[in-house]
């Protein structure tokens, strides 16, 4: 009877590749864990990738297209349609001059500026004036505008130095002048932004031409 219960109770033993298949299935695991980290590294990898180039997109855009820079207000050339000078001992000028003026608006977007007024000086004293009418400067380019001006010195001061600028045989004068505007990027954003002119013109007396343009 002891011996029929001790066959019942006999432990068989487990097939040989039992231990193979069990090592099999360890092995697949940890090389699919280890694939999904190395996926999941390399998501990573793309996500800060991606993120710091948009960072530098941005940082390129704002320090480009979307930094607003001051136009530049210029006195870029001038022609004479009359052109009378006195002597050094009765000195004196009455002139017309043709006056190309430039705004250069190197923004991404329109500058408009509304009407002013460019003022030519002889020293302290004011010798002629023009409009300067609005209109706008487009994006990246320069408006050109063109004035007409006449140049008197019938309002100078007896003890200037017109006769010494005469008897050298150049005149110099200032064009001033500023423009109040806005600049409009991507037809949304818009920034008020003046300029200012500030042009000394030289003038040889001989020739009656303008020799020399100089602006701050």
């Amino acid at each position: 009877m002891a011996e029929s219960r001790m066959d019942q109770q006999q432990v068989y033993p487990l097939p040989q590749n039992y231990n193979a298949k069990r090592d099999q299935e360890s092995a697949t695991t940890m090389d699919s864990d280890e694939l999904r980290r190395k996926k999941c590294m390399k998501y990573l990898a793309y996500f800060a990738a991606f993120v710091v180039f948009q960072t530098g997109i941005i940082l390129l855009f704002s320090l480009t297209v979307m930094k607003i820079r001051t136009p530049k207000f210029r006195v870029r050339s001038s022609t004479f349609e009359s052109f009378e000078v006195g002597t050094v001992a009765d000195p004196s000028f009455n002139m017309r001059m043709n006056a190309e003026l430039g705004v250069k608006n190197a923004n991404f977007g329109n500058y408009k500026f509304q009407n002013s007024t460019i003022v030519f000086f002889y020293g302290d004293a004011a010798v002629g004036q023009a409009v300067v009418r609005k209109t706008k400067a487009g994006w990246r380019s320069t408006k050109k505008l063109d004035v007409e001006v006449d140049l008197s010195s019938n309002g100078l001061p007896s003890n200037s130095q017109l006769g010494n600028d005469i008897n050298s045989g150049f005149l110099t004068l200032n064009g001033r002048s500023r423009l109040n505007g806005k600049v409009e990027l991507m037809f949304i954003f818009k920034k008020k932004k003046s300029t200012n002119m500030d042009c000394s013109i030289t003038i040889g007396l001989a020739d009656k031409a303008v020799r020399e343009i100089k602006c701050k």
